[in-house]
């Protein structure tokens, strides 16, 4: 049986982008920090759940390096995952700060194709799970990422709304275009 990845197919393969910024906070304010980064999607077959669901899976890896030290700030590890019979996007993403989450919503368009999930640590369906640390000095509230595939052109925004250095809600940005390799 062929793997249907749905608007997921676009996806796969090694992207590249030097376009980033990342806007983030700090104790005196917000910091904005230009990046540069690579994604690397791996379609990884399908899954079952209960004989009910079936679940088409993207393995990614994502390492992001700051242009003025040329060092990893970020690296995250996840899935992107499509249920063809719900027409339900998803993605999970942990990141080695003790922070994973499910986000979930939709795709639209065949080309070019928006990817949109979001999450939010008060959401039954679509939450956030962090360690005891995270949660009282920089717990993330709420997590939304778009992504536009168009050909060999990714280009994505992602705000993590974090309650952080006495900021009730502060919109941690991330944005970049990337190619595909």
């Amino acid at each position: 049986m062929e793997i249907d990845y749905g608007p997921l197919t676009g996806l796969i393969g090694t992207w590249n982008g030097d376009k980033g910024l990342d806007v983030a906070p700090e104790p005196d304010g917000p910091a904005e920090s230009p990046y540069y980064e690579t994604i690397e999607f791996v379609a990884a077959g399908d899954v079952e759940n209960f004989e009910e669901q079936r679940l088409a899976v993207v393995r990614y890896h994502q390492v992001v390096r700051r242009k003025s030290n040329d060092e990893v700030f970020h690296d995250q590890v996840g899935y992107w995952l499509w249920d063809a019979a719900s027409q339900v996007v998803m993605q999970t993403i942990t990141i080695p700060r003790a922070v994973s989450l499910v986000a979930g919503g939709s795709a639209e368009g065949t080309g070019p194709v928006v990817l949109r999930v979001r999450s939010a640590v008060d959401d039954p369906d679509w939450t956030i799970s962090q360690s005891p640390m995270m949660r009282d000095h920089a717990r993330t509230l709420a997590f939304e990422h778009e992504i536009t595939l168009d050909g060999d052109r990714l280009r994505y925004a992602e705000t993590t709304t974090l309650a952080i250095y006495d900021q009730e809600a502060f919109a941690h940005t991330d944005t970049n275009e990337l190619t595909r390799a």
